[in-house]
């Protein structure tokens, strides 16, 4: 057991720990591009933040009457991503500084992202956040996405983690709606500021209005040991 109990913590991904949106916005742009749709603006692309990337084609194909199948655009989606995945993903400093003090500290951590499974673990193996993040978790292996709990139940299943002592550091209303329906605590770091007064986020036991322009590692440390010592 870690100096901090029974605690787990579990991240998401994109736009939490690092800043990926970027890189997919524009692999959408390239995707959608190819099969007719131009001009994908970032606006757009906005509202599938913390959206796994197959719910968000298969929206796609409803919105912009695409033909082809979900699993082709996921295809081609994922082909490009990986392209700029692999050149050039930052990691957040201070989410850095963050994930190494929990390792330090013992405490298990997973990630639990709607990603796929070669996204992630490219990105994770790229900024050597894998030497930290073993226990990875993607909505492809789940029966449905956020804001369902799915992914981080599973999360805390295999961490061997009760619900009610894991913790989900979130950047999306839908993420932290589904930390809410698993019965786990929310430190909730909006990438999209607009978004910060959503009710889902409301739900946060911790929530950085400013983002990550907000968020300190030794501030969500103090949350952390405060909420551990909960009677």
């Amino acid at each position: 057991m870690s100096a901090l109990g029974t605690l787990a913590v579990v991240f998401d991904l994109d736009g939490t720990l690092v800043d990926s949106e970027p890189n997919y916005f524009e692999a959408g742009r390239r995707t959608l591009a190819e099969y007719g749709v131009p001009d994908f603006s970032w606006a757009e692309h906005e509202r599938y933040v913390g959206i796994s990337t197959r719910e968000t084609i298969t929206d796609w194909r409803s919105r912009y009457g695409l033909s082809a199948t979900v699993d082709e655009l996921v295809a081609v989606k994922n082909r490009h991503y990986l392209e700029l995945a692999r050149t050039k993903t930052d990691v957040f400093p201070q989410m850095r500084a963050f994930v190494e003090r929990l390792a330090g500290e013992g405490v298990p951590l997973a990630v639990a992202s709607g990603s796929s499974a070669e996204a992630i673990d490219a990105i994770l193996s790229g900024t050597g956040l894998d030497a930290y993040l073993r226990t990875v978790v993607s909505a492809d292996e789940v029966p449905h996405g956020k804001p369902a709990p799915d992914v981080f139940l599973e999360a805390a299943r295999r961490l061997g983690a009760q619900p009610a002592d894991c913790v989900v550091v979130e950047d999306a209303a839908p993420g932290a709606a589904a930390a809410h329906a698993a019965g786990m605590r929310c430190i909730a770091v909006p990438y999209v500021a607009a978004q910060a007064e959503t009710p889902e986020f409301a739900t946060a036991g911790l929530l950085l209005r400013g983002g990550q322009a907000e968020f300190t590692a030794l501030a969500a440390l103090d949350w952390l040991a405060a909420w551990d010592r909960r009677p």
